[in-house]
């Protein structure tokens, strides 16, 4: 599935769509070059979760942990040495917890994903600088049926 987007305040609005269709045990790998919306799309995420907290990049951190009826765990792989380090971290936990995870960088660490995930490539879209196109993979049935609930409420805009 493709998604284009004209602004970050749209592509906010897809990740709240999004958000409020995922369950506790959730993973969504993004990938995209800095500046591509990765964050601003994990802000919608966060919203549709119901998250009240101010989402913002954990690339200093690595792992953010934001409280909800649903937990947000986001992990940024920008910064880490390889897949060993985020094994250091205890991803496990994250990855197979009772929250959603998100991780910025993904295709920093695929080894270490689960067979099962929603991928989301974020690039420049057509046309504009504020444009982004976003390319939804479903790694497994849980993220087929996901991304067959989100296409009823998106418009694909290509």
């Amino acid at each position: 599935m493709k998604v284009i987007t004209n602004s970050p305040v749209e592509t906010r609005r897809l990740g709240e769509k999004l958000g409020r269709l995922l369950a506790p045990g959730d993973l969504i790998a993004l990938t995209g070059e800095l500046g591509a919306g990765k964050t601003v799309l994990v802000q919608g995420i966060a919203a549709g979760l119901g998250i009240e907290d101010t989402v913002t990049s954990p690339t200093f951190l690595i792992i953010k942990e934001y409280p909800g009826k649903i937990p947000l765990y986001h992990i940024d792989a920008y910064r880490l040495a390889g897949p060993d380090e985020l094994l250091d971290l205890g991803y496990e936990e994250y990855f197979f917890g009772q929250g959603v995870t998100v991780i910025e960088w993904a295709d920093l660490i695929l080894v270490l994903l689960p067979p099962a995930y929603l991928r989301i490539d974020l690039g420049p879209g057509p046309g504009g600088e504020e444009k982004r196109c976003l390319v939804f993979s479903a790694c497994g049935q849980r993220y087929v049926k996901l991304l067959e609930e989100l296409k009823r409420d998106v418009d694909l805009g290509c």
